[in-house]
């Protein structure tokens, strides 16, 4: 009999379903990360905002925080600049929740582009707002719809490295914000040539790992394929509980 596979949720943007009578409200994603993680060897379960978040966090075996709109400043003690835009709170309230259940629970915790960010702020951190003004240049996110390309190199000794090697590789970035301040636990394990914090981790904790660029746009799977044998190395224990409980 095959392993169950470990189910991997992540949380959905809030959209606007448009219908022949009036836009309804939607939960989307973007299908390159539920197939990356399928890819990976897990199974993905789109989270909408707004649920119970420990009661779903107890079916999970790992999570991914997908990419997408600016955190709101207000929840690292900041006014909004000029760049930032318009706050989604249900969004910050449901992957903040969720990265706090998934760390008293041991899940393991893959961070995308925004979801690194919000990872950071969870932790006590704070971002830059506009990237361009503190590194001179827009190559992290050129335009609308295209992708920034950079070298970025893991640090010798990280869990990174383990995963991707210590030679330099190729990524696809979209993104105008950056971590500033690093939140409580995390150690940078990874940067562009211009400084900017591309990866993070907390070295305390089994697997939770954060990069800034976006490896569900490419076909390199290793950073999918460690989170879920990450997931299904906690399934024992996970069932253990159920079995104690039941």
């Amino acid at each position: 009999m095959n392993a169950r596979r470990p189910l991997v949720g992540i949380v959905a943007y809030e959209g606007r379903w448009p219908s022949p009578t009036r836009e309804r409200p939607s939960v989307a994603l973007p299908a390159e990360y539920v197939q990356a993680i399928a890819d990976g060897g897990a199974l993905p379960v789109v989270v909408p905002v707004g649920l119970p978040i420990d009661e779903l966090a107890e079916r999970l075996d790992g999570v991914v925080l997908a990419g997408g709109p600016d955190v709101d400043p207000a929840r690292y003690g900041a006014e909004a600049g000029e760049r930032t835009s318009a706050p989604e709170p249900r969004r910050d309230a449901t992957e903040i929740d969720l990265i706090g259940a998934a760390g008293r629970l041991g899940l393991p915790l893959l961070a995308i582009c925004r979801g690194v960010q919000v990872l950071n702020v969870a932790r006590g951190g704070t971002l830059l707002q506009h990237l361009p003004d503190v590194v001179g240049h827009e190559g992290h996110a050129p335009s609308s719809g295209r992708f920034g390309r950079h070298e970025v190199t893991a640090v010798a000794g990280s869990a990174l490295a383990g995963i991707l090697g210590c030679a330099p590789f190729v990524v696809e970035s979209a993104h105008h914000q950056a971590i500033d301040r690093l939140g409580g636990g995390l150690v940078v394990v990874a940067t562009a040539p211009d400084g900017t914090v591309e990866a993070v981790e907390d070295p305390e904790e089994p697997f939770v790992l954060g990069v800034q660029w976006h490896p569900e746009a490419g076909s390199d799977r290793r950073l999918f394929a460690a989170l879920a044998s990450a997931a299904a190395d906690r399934e024992p224990a996970r069932g253990a509980r159920s079995r104690r409980s039941g």
